[in-house]
């Protein structure tokens, strides 16, 4: 069943060709506490039409981009060549643990008033007039 997902779904983990790509040209170098993991091109070959090494994320599950934590970020996008694994990152006491875009899922904000937050609309204050073309 697994295998009918990969090649008929792009969002659900990976696809086939993906798959072949990583197995063929890829290194694992990582996972994050998601179980996503992370590629780059073996031994650190610089991609001859990018002319950088190529890094990518095997997402486990739907394919999210919220879902790659901020260490892994700056991996990912070259803003640092240190793996999030080998850094002794220690977060500051105010920094809230990081969890993915919640959007579209049982746990996404609702402001007051929304008919998903509570069911029930409150009752209009009377401070709104509405626009007529006659007026």
């Amino acid at each position: 069943m697994q295998w009918l997902v990969q090649f008929f779904t792009w969002w659900n983990g990976q696809t086939l060709n993906t798959r072949l790509y990583t197995w063929l040209y890829g290194e694992r170098v990582g996972e994050d506490q998601f179980g996503n993991i992370y590629y780059r091109f073996r031994k650190g070959e610089i991609d001859k039409a990018l002319g950088f090494n190529r890094r990518w994320v095997i997402f486990n599950g739907e394919s999210e981009g919220s879902k790659v934590p901020p260490g892994w970020y700056g991996w990912l996008h070259h803003m640092t060549d240190e793996l999030p694994t080998e850094t002794d990152y220690q977060p500051r006491e105010w920094e809230k643990p990081y969890v993915p875009n919640q959007t579209g899922t049982p746990n996404a904000w609702r402001p007051q008033g929304s008919t998903l937050a509570s069911g029930i609309r409150p009752s209009a204050t009377g401070d709104y007039q509405a626009w007529s073309p006659e007026a």
